[in-house]
């Protein structure tokens, strides 16, 4: 299926999460901060990257910024993955240039469900919070 860099620096989380996205088919690399990730990036080239926010070294905004301005990785769609849940942690997270915000505590089967529609949106060139053409 797809290959995903999962960043976070909860070793539980990475392994649970990366556990249950294996079972989907997915290829699971990981970093546990935001400067491994961004090499990890770019040497591993994923179809898609979920980031958390507060990690230690470079947090996950600052990550996600250094992604998006690198040409080699600022196609890459981004989940943010966090428990920073205020309106404005998830605007800044979208005006950044994230493709979806999810707030942890979260459910699995919504993360599974979330990158299988960015990565068909994606394949298909749509971005994924388009609405769906019902011509």
């Amino acid at each position: 299926m797809a290959k995903i860099l999962l960043v976070d620096d909860e070793p539980n989380i990475v392994k649970l999460t990366s556990l249950h996205l294996r079972r989907q088919g997915h290829a699971v690399i990981s970093a546990e901060n935001g400067a491994a990730a961004l090499l990890s990036a770019r040497d591993e080239e994923p179809d898609l990257i979920v980031l958390d926010v507060l990690m230690p070294v470079m947090d996950g905004f600052e990550a996600l910024r250094a992604l998006k301005a690198d040409p080699k990785t600022r196609g890459i769609p981004v989940i943010m993955f966090t428990c920073r849940a205020l309106d404005e942690d998830i605007a800044h997270g979208l005006s950044e240039g994230a493709d979806l915000y999810m707030t942890k505590p979260f459910d699995m089967n919504g993360l599974v469900l979330a990158i299988g529609r960015i990565l068909a949106a994606r394949t298909f060139g749509e971005h994924p919070s388009a609405p769906a053409n019902s011509d």
